[in-house]
């Protein structure tokens, strides 16, 4: 059997409003647009894995959240409705996904080998987190490739976030072990925006982008601040100051997923690319890329 590979690893925001922007017909409430700067990056993007073969994503998302050990979805079809608990008025959303069983339960057996805390979620009446729909309907919204999706243990709640930056580290080395010896190409996806400082009202028409901007200029510096250190090849900077970020900027990528990514393709000294940048209820949400599959090919 040839040996799996990382085919690209994936910063891939998941604020519900652009789904509802784009008004799929999976989803119920529509819209008159919105985030277009964020939308365009989704289909730069796409444009940009649109010539690369590959056979599953594997995403993490911060808002399944387990406080005992990393979970695994382990069923191989989910259909259901997902309705976001905060913007039910943008998100009602009509999803039916397939899971890659077989993956998810090899980087399961590979992170319990190595003593971690894991459990395969095998309950056939789930509900699947808006998080993984978003971004995996944002990556892939022609839903034609099996996911593996993998839950956030918050570690740093009950821990720190030096601590759970060590699980994600693990789980990124487990997770490329149990890729290459499957044989499978994966696309890995964190799933989270940058700074999250949210604001607390919502104005009459959702998308009205004439309200839209991000929270504080103390964010923007954070949020620049970490996008220019992944575009210029410095990941593991942006790992060492990791914990920092998450205090000041009250950054999502405190659930996990991003230093989980970049531990997975390698902790690379490569440039990102910068697909795209916006605010989103203030939030600050990057869409970036890194195309492994061109490395391992040149």
């Amino acid at each position: 059997m040839a040996k799996g590979s990382i085919v690209a690893g994936l910063l891939a925001p998941h604020p519900p409003h652009l789904v509802y922007a784009e008004n799929p017909e999976q989803n119920e409430p529509t819209s008159e647009g919105g985030w277009e700067q964020l939308r365009w990056g989704y289909e730069r993007l796409r444009e940009s894995l649109s010539e690369v073969d590959y056979d599953c994503l594997v995403i993490l998302s911060p808002h399944w959240q387990t406080y005992v050990g990393t979970h695994f979805l382990g069923v191989e079809n989910f259909k259901s409705l997902s309705v976001d608990p905060v913007f039910p008025n943008l998100f009602r959303f009509h999803y039916d996904m397939k899971i890659d069983v077989e993956l998810a339960q090899a980087i399961h057996d590979e992170a319990q080998g190595q003593g971690m805390s894991v459990k395969m979620m095998e309950n056939p009446d789930f509900r699947v987190d808006y998080g993984t729909i978003t971004s995996c309907h944002m990556v892939r919204p022609q839903w034609d490739k099996p996911i593996v999706a993998i839950s956030s243990n918050r570690g740093n709640a009950y821990y720190s976030v030096e601590v759970m930056q060590e699980m994600m580290l693990e789980l990124g080395r487990v997770t490329r072990k149990a890729i290459e010896d499957s044989g499978k190409r994966c696309v890995l996806i964190a799933s989270n925006s940058l700074s999250h400082r949210h604001f607390t009202t919502e104005s009459a028409v959702p998308e009205d982008m004439s309200v839209e901007h991000i929270t504080s200029h103390a964010m923007h510096l954070w949020d620049m601040r970490i996008i220019e250190l992944l575009r210029a090849g410095k990941s593991q900077q942006v790992v060492n100051e990791m914990p920092e970020f998450v205090e000041q900027a009250i950054a999502e990528a405190d659930g996990g997923a991003l230093t989980w990514m970049l531990s997975a393709i390698g902790m690379p000294e490569q440039e990102a690319i910068l697909h795209g940048y916006g605010t989103i209820i203030g939030t600050g949400n990057a869409i970036m890329e890194w195309p492994c599959h061109a490395w391992s090919d040149a």
